[in-house]
Parts: structure tokens; sequence; C-alpha cells
């Protein structure tokens, strides 16, 4: 999700601040994005830029879907991902300043099912660290229980699933980006407040600062005649995709919100927490911003002879850090077929949104264009952030392209290799992720999850006792070895995967799946 995925946007920046900063135009803004779009094969785009308490740009650009040619306008709902989490903290802080929490409340005490992976750890978890990133566990841990979408896992799943990982680090001592973590804190807000996460965002968020377009879950959406299709590009032509659906909450990444609305979000938190006309009502308070805005966990600060940085961490559900003594606030976000990005630079009273439809070239395209707006804004040395960018997206692509190919082809150069099917048919169960069965399906293995019903696909010999799995589920490069573990008879008795893609999303952890063999199975029947 929810990805999602998050630019490492200071390492492209270059240059030093200005004391006055210039405006970029409209124009200028449509050069860059027609341009982006054509260089990244990006389907549709919208922008929005605030400045000094008013919207200067919120514009879209190519089409919602490549299906219907629908045009993407300001009132086109994207998915956000994970610039989501930034709500679910504003939802904690009002619950705060209305007495119903502290931040520093243990969660056992709100959720008493939960349960980390040690009893120090479960004793001590409090509000904060749901939202920063420093539990202990290894990057997007347990994500698998939610992506890709159509699983049957439930809140009170990822409630108990934490004491089956092995922590990385030590509690609150390292940056590992969490999602499931934020969902508990999603449930929190609803036991809390006692209605949904969905619909205290919708009421006490979007509704007060008529953000009317957008909502905080897809299934909210009725009139779907602005909803933007996520896409792929395959081969040199794009292909719309299915929306990914939030089953347990939406904490983590599941509003869908339009470039206009996301200015007004943007402006509430240039003007720390106030709306309305001349500014007269609060939505949080300042003093909660400053926790939202404060490092709760830090990061290495960036290293440059073009720049000064003294910090980069991680706040409440925003990425901060400083260049030459300008605070940038900032989050991506990415989830099937949808990116998203956002930057906030207070002291200018700057903020800019970019939402995207397509993956992967949505990404690149934000990077190219966060950057470039940058450059305007802060009187850097201007330079060709999309040449740049491109040169490094076609890298990444055509390494990622190398590795693939060298897989399947030593796939289908071993096609004869002899392997006794029965020693690896049967059933292996994981603690937090559940069963999954090896089988024989139309003369060859097949790796079905019962749990996530799109993890399911062909298993094909690669070498020594690794199969590679072509998944049956393809909007996103998520394919993966299974290599297993035999006894002294050559059965197989436990199975570790990991993602063939070097580019692999993160939220696919199968290198956390501890699979081993509790029963045999019989064939999977044939489809008709």
């Amino acid at each position: 999700m929810i990805k999602m995925r998050l630019i490492a946007l200071v390492l492209l920046i270059s240059g030093s601040f200005g004391q006055v900063f210039a405006q970029i135009t409209t124009q200028e803004i449509d050069r860059l994005v027609e341009r982006a779009m054509d260089t990244f094969q990006v389907a549709g785009v919208a922008v929005g830029l605030v400045q000094n308490g008013k919207i200067i740009h919120a514009k879209g650009y190519g089409v919602q879907s490549v299906k219907t040619l629908e045009p993407v306008s300001e009132q086109t709902q994207f998915a956000i991902a994970s610039n989501t989490k930034a709500f679910t903290t504003a939802a904690l802080a009002l619950l705060v300043e209305e007495g119903k929490i502290t931040w520093t409340d243990r969660v056992k005490d709100h959720l008493p099912e939960f349960t980390m992976y040690n009893n120090y750890v479960t004793e001590n978890f409090n509000v904060q660290d749901l939202l920063t990133h420093r539990s202990g566990l290894g990057l997007g841990a347990g994500d698998l229980m939610f992506i890709p979408g159509g699983s049957d896992f439930t809140i009170e799943d990822i409630l108990t699933s934490f004491q089956y990982f092995k922590p990385v680090s030590a509690f609150r001592t390292q940056y590992d980006y969490d999602n499931l973590l934020y969902m508990v804190a999603g449930e929190l807000i609803a036991r809390v407040s006692g209605m949904s996460w969905e619909a205290f965002i919708n009421q006490r968020i979007l509704n007060p600062l008529d953000m009317d377009h957008s909502f905080a879950s897809l299934e909210d959406i009725t009139d779907t005649k602005d909803l933007s299709e996520p896409h792929r590009e395959e081969d040199g032509a794009l292909r719309t995709l299915t929306h990914h659906r939030e089953r347990i909450n939406g904490a983590a990444g599941g509003i869908y919100a339009t470039v206009n609305d996301l200015c007004q979000w943007m402006l509430v938190q240039l003007n720390e927490g106030r709306y309305g006309k001349d500014l007269e009502q609060h939505l949080f308070s300042e003093e909660n911003q400053r926790q939202m805005w404060k490092i709760h966990t830090t990061l290495n600060a960036p290293r440059s002879p073009r720049f000064t940085s003294h910090f980069s961490g991680y706040g409440l559900g925003w990425n901060l850090l400083d260049m030459n003594g300008q605070l940038l606030v900032h989050h991506g976000g990415f989830i099937t077929g949808m990116h998203s990005f956002t930057l906030l630079i207070p002291e200018l009273e700057v903020g800019l949104v970019v939402l995207t439809n397509t993956d992967p070239g949505g990404s690149a395209l934000h990077g190219a264009l966060v950057n470039t707006v940058l450059d305007k804004y802060l009187k850097l040395e201007e330079i060709d952030w999309i040449e740049r960018t491109a040169e490094g997206y076609d890298q990444g692509q055509s390494a990622e392209d190398s590795v693939m190919t060298r897989v399947w082809e030593r796939v289908e150069a071993a096609n004869d290799a002899h392997i006794s099917a029965e020693n690896y048919i049967g059933m292996y169960k994981d603690n937090w992720f559940g069963t999954v069965e090896v089988a024989e399906k139309e003369g060859q293995l097949w790796f079905t999850s019962h749990r996530s019903p799109q993890l399911n696909g062909p298993m094909r010999y690669y070498q020594a006792n690794t199969f590679a799995i072509h998944w049956e589920y393809q909007d996103m490069n998520a394919d993966a070895f299974a290599m297993f573990y035999l006894d002294e008879n050559g059965q197989a008795q436990s199975i570790r995967m990991k993602g063939i893609s070097p580019n692999i999303d993160f939220s696919f952890d199968f290198q956390d799946l501890e699979l081993k063999r509790v029963e045999n199975s019989a064939s999977v029947p044939e489809e008709n």
C-alpha cells in the first residue's frame, strides 16, 4: 500500500536557498507535466499548488482511464495511499484534544488483545509507537495480510499477529516502515470514538474542510464518474488494473481524494490547524501540530557538498527534514497503479501535491515534478529533473527486466529437469499468514494460499529445491521464489520465500513467512 513507496526526495536536490522565492506559473506546470507524462508513460495526473493561503494551481492532465478516455480534472478522485497516514494522525489528535486519549496511552489499555513479540514491548507500546515506524519489526512486516486485496484477514488477526514476527532491531531504535500498525491505530480510533475509522475521517475531517469530493473509502464513492482508474505500463502499452479494496480499515492508505480537496488539506496544515473564513475555526491545535511535525524517529540527515542538512526523521504521519535551514514536510504514497506525493514548506507557506494513476512511471513523474518546483520556489540551481530522473528510471527498469529475464530463461532451460512432485505436495502453515497448499494441477505443481486467494499460481522448477511462482495476480510485479527444505528422505518439510524482482514492492514480505508442513494434500481439481 499501501504502499506505500517513499521518495528519497532530498537526495535529488542540489543548489542553495535564496532569500526570495519566485512563483512557478501555471503555464510552466502545464509544460512540465505534459513532458513528464510523455517521458514516463503516465495516463493521468493531477497537480495542486498552494501559496500564502491561496490555491495557485489545481488542474488535471491526461485521462482517468485509457478505456473511457474521460479527462482528469481537479475533481478527479485518486487513491492517495500512504498520504492517508497524516489523516489518521490528525484523527488521533482530535481525540487527544477531547481528552479521550493521550499520545502516550498504552495501546493495550484500549485494545486488550494487542500482542507484540515480547511482553516488555506489549506492555510499553503506546499510541505514538503505532505511528512512528520504530516498533522493531522489519520493513512492511505482515503486509501480505492485505496486499494483494481479496484476503479474509480481520483486525483481530492483525492485533494478535505481531507476536509471530521476529524483530530486526531493538524497540524504538530503528526506522522500518510499517502499515499494519496504522491499521491498529484505525481500530483504536474506532473503539474510542464509537464510529468506524472511515466514518470518523468523513465526519470529523473531510466534511468540516469541505472536501466534498473526497472519501475515506472506495466503497463510499457511489458516483464513479470522476473516479480515476489505476494503470500499469507493460511493453509500451497501458492497461487498467483492479482497484485495491481495503477490507480491514483504511487507516494506512484508504483515502480517495481530489487535488482540489487536497489543496484545502495542505492549507489547514500550513495554517497550523486553522480553517474557514478568516481562519476562525480549528481542526486541531497548534500544539498537536507540533507533535505531528516533531521528529519521533530519527534518520540520517542527507549529506552533500551542495547543501546543508542538520536533521531528518519521521513525525506522526509525516517525513521531516531541513535543507539550508528550511523545514520540508512531506510524504509519498503508493498502492496498485496509483502514486501520490505531498510536500509542504511551512516558512514559505507553500504546498504541492501530485497525484498519478500509472505504475511504475507515476513515481518517477512526481519525483521529477516536485524537485523542479523546489528549484523554482527555493531559488535552487535549475536542473532538468525530467531528464535526470528518466536516466535513473530507465536504469532501474532495465536492471529489473534483466533479472526477470534471466530467471525465466533458466526456468525454461530447466523445464525437463526430473523432479519428484510427490516430495513437495502438501499443506504448509505459517503462524500469521495461515495455510498454503502445494498440489498438482494440470500436470504441474501449483501454489495456493487459503486466506489470500490472489496469491496462487504455477510453480516452475528453477534449480536445486527452488521453484519460481508466476502468480495469476499480475497487477504488481510480485512473482516469488519458493525454496523447499527437505528431510533425510527427500520430502519437503518447510518453505521459505522471497521476491524475484529487485524492485518488488516491500509490502510483498514473502521473506517473513515460515511455512511448515502440516499434512499431505491431494491434487487440486482441474478447472473445466
